[in-house]
């Protein structure tokens, strides 16, 4: 159950789940409240006053708040669990609390998990005989930093302390005492920000002093020799003795590998990125872990883990700072992951006030789905196949240099080609979806998708077209030559019977959500297209083809990397960090597997729109 809770003086509305905090329910809604402890009951600077429907008060309540104002209904809004319908009153932030444009548009309040407090102790004496890790953790407390640490700090603690006059610089991640260091070392404060995909990993490493991106890149997933996609990794790990092994193996050595490179890049130290947010599919993020995928891959696909988990990021073999940690964002199903949770923390589809119908498409071999607004919001993922990746394509390829990325045909075929004037050596997925629409656009692929003949064509089409119309007479293939005939890219017949079945996966899923929710494409307010895919996509092409709902162009979006931008703000705010933890209570999960409306609505989206 969901209770309705209203923050004044603001006037903000929102609805959150039973139990849900005031706090978690304010950061949910952007509102942000006092807080250096990370909402956790620590720092007694989240004071809000309940106007009714207030919370018993509880023993935090009683350190922070006096008597009297318990009684005029002051309480810890990190201790506030909802039950009931409430209005709160929230105090004005004392200083404007700094803050980045980050994701789509999105004002983010830079408050990193990983913190870095200066201290100037009182040296030890005969009066004053405290311990050492005692004497740090009390001045941590009048911070309002509760914290514990283990045996690596304890042993670093002796010679730290005296080295410098007991003049350290604290490392808190969470509630963890992580590291001390000599002096004041608190300019130095870094984060990774990982989004792992099948095919390509993206790494970032982000300033959390102030938001800034250090350094960003992207490498091949190492483990792509063992499959393409998460079901042949997850058969390579069920089938082989050392499969799970060496598959985690693979992207430890590639994630490892790529932030030796960001390094290098960005000038930044390794001991000072003290935190890594990782994202991606479940099958990903359970590889990275070593965890068994098998029972992601078969019915009724369960994850071991479905949760946002932390852990020392040496456990994995990962080389950041000693006792760093990695966090990842929790999944909403087997095949909607913590990369899709990151999509919507970035683009802020459950949360925006203006509660319009967004949808959001992670366009690839998996065709992950969040159709909804603030009000609800439904989640599901299609099996699109590999053809917008450019795999099982005749001439396809990743998008690289060489790759043919965008087509144009009006009396003959214009290209673009990634890497600018050279040749062509093969077909992307931006390339095709926009050879086949524009093929449709001039009437030699009809909407059935057949690739017509050139006695069908002649007097409706420009003959330096129909001479680009070739057929393999041995495998009775027909096909239409996008090169010069020396590169030889030919579209074949059946490449576009495959791009018919990605895109009538991902539009049916489409369909399936918005009949459950109640609305049509009229009241689409924006199609968002997220991934390297939906960046480089043209967004006519993708209607022209029945990617997308028929909306005017100007609302399909390319978002880019949203996964990635995701990371990022989870690495740089706890409070957007705990709103991603809290997207599975406000967004459903709808399995399409058996789902009778989706093989009727998958048929009928095989064919290619008629143009409106």
């Amino acid at each position: 159950m969901k209770f309705q809770i209203t923050f004044l003086p603001n006037e903000i509305i929102t609805h959150a789940p039973e139990n849900t905090t005031v706090f978690n329910a304010a950061n949910w809604a952007g509102l942000a409240i006092d807080s250096t402890c990370g909402g956790r009951g620590t720092c007694g600077k989240c004071k809000v006053q309940f106007q009714n429907g207030a919370t018993p008060i509880n023993e935090a309540d009683r350190k922070f708040i006096s008597d009297a104002d318990l009684g005029a209904g002051w309480r810890l809004s990190c201790r506030a669990p909802i039950h009931r319908e409430c209005v709160v009153n929230v105090p004005r932030l004392m200083t404007s609390p700094k803050a980045a444009l980050l994701g789509y548009g999105r004002h983010v309040v830079l408050d990193p998990n990983v913190a870095k407090i200066y201290l100037e102790l009182s040296e030890p004496s005969l009066e004053d005989q405290r311990s050492d890790l005692e004497r740090v953790v009390v001045a941590l407390d009048k911070e309002g930093y509760q914290v514990h640490a283990d045996l690596a700090v304890w042993r670093a603690l002796p010679k730290i302390l005296r080295a410098r006059d007991f003049k350290i610089t604290a490392v808190v991640c969470g509630d963890e005492l992580i590291a001390i260091e000599p002096g004041d070392t608190t300019d130095h404060l870094y984060g990774l920000a990982l989004d792992i995909g099948t095919t390509t990993v993206v790494g970032a490493i982000v300033d959390l002093n102030n938001g800034a991106v250090a350094a960003v890149k992207s490498t091949l997933n190492g483990q792509a020799p063992f499959g393409a996609d998460v079901i042949s990794r997850a058969s390579y790990a069920m089938l082989e003795d050392d499969g799970l092994a060496t598959l985690q193996t693979r992207i430890v050595e590639t994630i490892n590998n790529l932030f030796d490179e960001l390094l290098a890049l960005s000038g930044v130290a390794r001991e000072n990125v003290y935190e890594a947010v990782a994202v991606g599919n479940a099958t990903m993020l359970h590889l990275l872990l070593g965890i068994d995928p098998e029972p992601i891959a078969v019915a009724p696909f369960i994850p071991a883990v479905e949760q946002a988990v932390t852990f020392p990021a040496r456990e994995i073999g990962l080389r950041l700072h000693p006792h760093a940690r990695v966090s990842t964002l929790p999944h909403l199903g087997a095949y909607v992951g913590a990369d899709i949770v990151a999509g919507v923390l970035a683009t802020g589809l459950a949360r925006s006030e203006d509660n319009k119908w967004r949808v959001y498409i992670d366009v690839g071999t998996n065709g992950e789905i969040v159709v909804g607004s603030s009000a609800r919001t439904i989640s599901t993922a299609a099996p699109a196949g590999p053809a917008f990746e450019g795999a099982q394509i005749k001439s396809g390829m990743r998008a690289s240099d060489g790759a043919i990325e965008g087509v144009e045909i009006s009396d003959d075929v214009h290209l673009q080609i990634i890497g600018g004037d050279v040749k062509p050596i093969g077909l992307c997925g931006s390339g095709l979806v926009d050879a086949v629409a524009q093929l449709i656009e001039c009437g030699i692929v009809d909407v059935s998708g057949r690739l017509l003949r050139a006695d069908d064509l002649r007097g409706r089409v420009s003959e330096k077209l129909i001479a680009r119309l070739v057929e393999d007479a041995e495998r009775g293939v027909r096909g239409f030559l996008l090169s010069d005939p020396e590169s030889n890219i030919v579209l074949t017949q059946p490449d576009i019977r495959a791009l018919q079945f990605a895109k009538a996966a991902i539009s049916s899923g489409v369909d399936v959500l918005m009949q459950k929710l109640g609305f049509t494409a009229n009241d689409i307010h924006e199609v968002l297209l997220a991934g390297s895919f939906g960046s480089y996509i043209n967004p006519a092409s993708a209607r022209r083809i029945g990617l997308v709902p028929w909306v005017p162009v100007e609302r399909i979006i390319a978002v880019g990397n949203a996964a990635g931008e995701g990371a990022k703000i989870a690495l740089l705010s706890f409070r957007e960090r705990e709103a991603a933890q809290r997207i599975p209570d406000f967004v459903e999960y709808l399995e399409l597997s058996g789902r009778v409306e989706f093989n009727d609505i998958f048929t009928d989206a095989l064919a290619f729109p008629i143009g409106k």
